[in-house]
């Protein structure tokens, strides 16, 4: 078994994610900022890539007061579990995301990890050792819901975000679309990676949902064919 997968993000109008030195651009706005902190908060735990902590030190934790309030009543931790994929261990030790907020933090790394890097993270989170020569993602997620975790959003990069889709292991996926064009053929796009080859590998999706939001579109969209054991649907912190 595994976690219920939820990926989200934000896109332009041309489907990138950032520009192609990667530098983060502001592609939505409030409302969407809201449902976000909702779907965090809601969530057991938000998985990225380093390639993300990298370039954007994220902290993942909730924003909200009252979300975290809302958290804390029900006997959770303020913050989701806070995951990284981080095949060789270059998490840096003052990440924001290992430093703010309360909550617990893993980070899931290879054998060919350094055992240097990793020992120094381990004072800070869990690590998960899954997979040979990269984070083999189907035992990470397996190790994580034996931990309790149902519920799991990603959050990116454009490359953890492939290998997700590449193995079967997405459920659901909320998209905003934003009125920017960004261009670039090196741009990071939600799915970059090597593709499918041949169009019976596609991930074939049916739309839930679309809806204007702030200056774009949210477009919600579930996986029609989802495996390795995913829960057959979300459980949220409401239910």
């Amino acid at each position: 078994m595994r976690p219920y997968v939820t990926v989200n993000f934000a896109m332009s109008a041309d489907g990138k994610l950032s520009t192609a030195e990667r530098r983060q651009v502001k592609i939505s706005g409030p409302a969407d900022f809201l449902r976000v902190d909702r779907l965090k908060a809601e969530s057991d735990a938000i998985m990225v890539g380093i390639g993300t902590v990298l370039a954007d030190d994220p902290s993942l934790t909730v924003k909200s007061e009252e979300l975290r309030r809302w958290r804390s009543s029900l006997g959770k931790d303020e913050n989701p579990v806070r995951v990284v994929v981080d095949s060789t261990g270059r998490t840096p030790p003052d990440a924001s995301l290992l430093r703010k907020g309360p909550g617990k933090r893993v980070i899931g790394c290879s054998r060919t990890a350094d055992p240097v890097a990793t020992g120094r993270l381990a004072r800070y989170a869990d690590i998960i050792v899954a997979g040979d020569d990269k984070v083999d993602l189907g035992g990470l997620l397996g190790s994580l819901f034996r931990t309790g975790i149902k519920t799991l959003m990603v959050e990116g990069g454009g490359t953890l975000l492939w290998s997700l889709f590449e193995e079967g292991l997405v459920d659901e996926m909320f998209q905003f679309v934003g009125n920017i064009v960004i261009g670039g053929s090196e741009s990071p796009t939600p799915a970059d990676g090597t593709g499918f080859l041949l169009e019976s590998q596609f991930t074939r999706m049916e739309l839930i949902s679309s809806a204007p939001l702030d200056e774009g579109v949210l477009l919600h969209w579930k996986v029609k064919r989802a495996r390795d054991g995913a829960p057959s649907s979300p459980e949220t912190l409401g239910e």
